[in-house]
């Protein structure tokens, strides 16, 4: 704990020296990639600390859950990899590897699920959700992800737990989201006005930019071809925020 103490005390001093070296002239400079460096050997010092608190079982099971994020495995499964005595033990380590911070399980579908961090790539792992009709009380995070994606944390300013991607469709919000893109999304349901947002209205996934008119939230496209849409009051919610683009146009 000792050890841990004086690298987190590190860390913070490092974060000091860049918010620093933003208000000096060498913000862009040499010193900004070492100081990056040495943030992220604190941080997976800090990680390789962790680790040794964790039960052997759950850093094999880690592994096993890493191995197959694209085809999540049953709970039948797990305990047959882990060669333990039933889903009963499996389905313990699993809430431990949640307790303890390594995963996240999304509530309604259990066997999706984000290993928040992979200290052998650096990258936080964010399941990718189709733009499906899903119901009129529905949500496209019930359903089982397309794929999971590794992306660079970096891209990513908020707890990673909270992240979903979506690949956008249509010519509605061109110039600034192009079909094909990935959006990496926030899950959050209170955006503010002018906020890009993936929603469902009346059954239908959307991205839109999101604004309130007195009582009535106005959906609105980029591209002006498209006329705005008061959302339907009963079945509107929004899934997330939109707080990244990962451009693919080829």
């Amino acid at each position: 704990m000792q050890a841990l103490s004086v690298f987190s005390t590190a860390k913070i001093f490092i974060l000091q020296q860049k918010i620093r070296l933003q208000y000096t002239d060498f913000s862009n400079g040499p010193l900004q990639p070492a100081l990056k460096i040495i943030e992220q050997n604190i941080e997976l010092f800090i990680w390789n600390k962790n680790m040794k608190q964790l039960h052997p079982k759950q850093i094999e099971l880690l592994e096993i859950l890493k191995n197959n994020i694209s085809d999540p495995l049953t709970l039948e499964e797990l305990a047959a990899r882990l060669g333990v005595s039933g889903k009963s033990v499996a389905f313990h380590h699993i809430k431990q590897l949640e307790k303890k911070g390594y995963l996240k399980r999304n509530p309604a579908n259990p066997r999706d699920y984000i290993i928040l961090k992979d200290p052998e790539r650096n990258v936080v792992y964010l399941p990718m959700y189709g733009c499906a009709k899903c119901g009129p009380e529905g949500t496209i995070l019930s359903g089982t992800p397309t794929r999971v994606v590794p992306v660079d944390p970096s891209m990513i300013y908020f707890p990673a737990c909270k992240g979903f991607m979506v690949e956008a469709k249509g010519d509605s919000m061109e110039n600034i989201i192009a079909p094909r893109d990935w959006l990496i999304v926030e899950q959050n349901a209170c955006p503010k006005n002018r906020d890009i947002v993936v929603c469902v209205n009346q059954g239908e996934v959307m991205v839109k930019r999101f604004s309130k008119d007195g009582e009535n939230i106005i959906l609105e496209s980029q591209n002006k071809k498209y006329s705005p849409i008061v959302a339907d009051r009963c079945s509107f919610h929004v899934e997330g925020i939109v707080r990244s683009i990962i451009k693919r146009n080829f």
